[in-house]
C-alpha cells in the first residue's frame, strides 16, 4: 500500500487522540481508513490489521505478568520506601538530584513512569515547600529522571521492543545503563542551569496521607522484588540460563510480597498491577492495527530514502523510527511498539544487531512521548496541580532530556556495540 494511505491514517489517529476520541479506536480508525485510503480492498485491510496485533501478542501477555510486580511495588508501599530512603540519603541540598534519581530508581525497577512521577509528589512538594523550590522544577527533576529509568526497565515499552527484535530483555535494559546515567546528569544540570530557580509562593497543598503509607516495609525488603526480578533476568546472559519475563516479572513480585510479610495483600497488589497494565493491553491492540498498516506500506522506504538523502547511516533507522513514533502516539510503549513491529525488518537488514537496535529504539522513544496528545503530559501535570500552560513550558527541556538519551544510546553502540 502507498505511503501516504499511511501517513493519512497515522494523522487521523492523532487528530482523533487530540479530540479526546480512545486511543485504541482512534489508532484502529486511522488504520482502517489509512490502509483503504493506500490502496488495499476491505478484506486485505482486516488482514493487514489482524496480522499486526498478532505480532504483539507475545508482548502483550508478558506485559500482563509485568503487572504482578508494579502491583506490589506499588501496593506493599516499597516504592515509597525505596524513594524515601534515597531522598533521604542525599540530603536536601541535593533535593533535585534526589529526586531525579528517585524517579529513575522506580522505573528502573519496573514501575510505570506516570505512576513514579505521581508516587514522588508528594514527597516533592512537601520539599519544595519546605525549600521553596518551584513546582514545574520540581516536576521537570521527576520526569528527567523517569525517562532514564525507563529505558533500562522490564517495562512495557523494553519488553515490547525486546520481543518484537527477538533480543534478550535483560540485555536490552544493559544497553542503555550508559546513556540512562548520562540522561541523569543532564536533566540535574537543566532543572539547576537552565530552569528558573527563584523563591516561588506556594499555595498550602493538601499531602496524602494514608494508613498503607504510615505502615511502609523496610528497605531491605522492599528491593526484594526488584532484585529477584533482575536477578532471574540476568540469569540467560550470565548462566546461559533463560528465564522467560512471564516468569521472572511475576516471580518477583511474589518474592518481594513473601518477603514483607504482606502475602494477604497479594491478590489485592495483583488485581490493581492488572488493572494498570491491562489499559496498557489493550493501547498495544490499537497500535498492533497501526503497526500492521505502516509495516504493509512504502513509509519505510520513505524513512530511509530521507536519511540516506541527509547522508545518515542505517545506524539512525532504531532511533528515528522510535521518536518519528513517540511524537505521533505520545507515547513510550505505543512509540516503541509501532517503530519496532514496522521497522524491525529493516533494522535487521542493515546490520544492526537485533539488541542495540531494541535499545535504540527504546531511547528514541523517549523522545517526543510527553506531548499534550498522550497521558503521561495530563497525568504528571495533575500530579503537581499544573496549569496546562505550565505543563506545556516543560515540553523543551523533556524533548532535550529524550534527545539526549536517544544520541547517548547510538553513541554507546558506535563505541562498544
Amino acid at each position: 500500500m502507498t505511503t501516504i494511505g499511511a501517513l493519512l491514517g497515522l494523522a487521523l489517529a492523532i487528530v482523533l487522540i487530540i479530540k479526546k476520541l480512545s486511543p485504541v479506536y482512534s489508532l484502529m480508525f486511522g488504520a482502517l481508513v489509512g490502509a483503504l485510503v493506500g490502496g488495499l480492498s476491505l478484506v486485505e485491510t482486516i488482514t493487514v490489521m489482524t496480522d499486526g496485533v498478532k505480532d504483539v501478542t507475545p508482548a502483550v501477555v508478558r506485559i500482563l505478568a509485568a503487572g504482578v510486580l508494579s502491583g506490589v511495588l506499588i501496593k506493599s508501599g516499597a516504592a515509597i520506601t525505596i524513594s524515601n530512603a534515597i531522598i533521604r540519603l542525599m540530603g536536601e541540598r541535593f533535593t533535585l538530584a534526589a529526586l531525579a534519581v528517585t524517579t529513575l530508581v522506580l522505573c528502573g525497577v519496573g514501575v510505570f513512569i506516570d505512576v513514579a512521577v505521581i508516587t514522588v509528589a508528594p514527597i516533592a512538594l512537601a520539599t519544595g515547600q519546605r525549600l521553596k523550590i518551584p513546582v514545574p522544577v520540581l516536576l521537570m527533576a521527576m520526569i528527567g529522571g523517569g525517562k532514564c529509568g525507563n529505558i533500562i526497565s522490564p517495562n512495557p515499552n523494553t519488553i515490547i521492543a525486546a520481543e518484537n527484535l527477538h533480543a534478550p530483555l535483560s540485555m536490552v535494559m544493559a544497553a542503555n545503563l550508559i546513556p540512562a546515567l548520562i540522561g541523569l546528569l543532564f536533566t540535574v544540570f537543566v532543572v539547576l542551569r537552565f530552569m528558573p530557580q527563584r523563591k516561588a509562593a506556594f499555595t498550602p497543598i493538601e499531602l496524602e496521607t494514608t494508613t498503607e503509607q504510615q505502615n511502609l516495609p523496610s528497605l531491605l525488603t522492599s528491593l526484594v522484588a526488584p532484585i529477584v526480578t533482575i536477578g532471574l533476568l540476568a540469569l540467560r546472559p550470565l548462566l546461559d540460563i533463560a528465564i522467560d519475563p512471564l516468569i521472572a516479572l511475576p516471580a518477583g513480585g511474589i518474592a518481594g510480597m513473601l518477603a514483607m510479610g504482606q502475602w494477604r495483600k497479594l491478590l489485592p497488589a495483583v488485581e490493581f498491577g492488572l488493572g494498570k497494565m491491562a489499559g496498557v493491553a489493550v493501547l498495544l491492540i490499537g497500535t498492533g492495527t497501526i503497526a500492521g498498516v505502516i509495516k504493509n506500506s512504502g513509509l519505510k522506504d520513505c524513512i530511509l530514502s530521507m536519511l540516506e538523502h541527509i547522508h545518515l547511516g542505517g545506524v539512525t533507522i532504531a532511533p528515528t523510527a522510535g521518536a518519528l513514533m513517540s511524537a505521533a502516539t505520545a507515547s513510550t510503549t505505543a512509540g516503541a511498539t509501532v517503530a519496532s513491529a514496522s521497522f524491525a525488518e529493516t533494522i535487521l537488514a542493515v546490520g544492526v544487531p537485533a539488541l542495540w537496535g531494541a535499545a535504540m529504539i527504546n531511547a528514541g522513544a523517549t523522545t517526543l512521548d510527553h506531548l499534550p496528545h498522550g497521558s503521561f503530559f495530563h497525568a504528571t501535570g495533575g500530579a503537581c496541580e499544573l496549569s496546562f500552560k505550565q505543563r506545556l513550558r516543560l515540553v523543551p527541556y523533556e524533548t532535550a532530556v529524550g534527545l539526549v538519551l536517544t544520541l547517548a544510546s547510538v553513541a554507546t553502540y558506535l563505541l562498544i556495540g
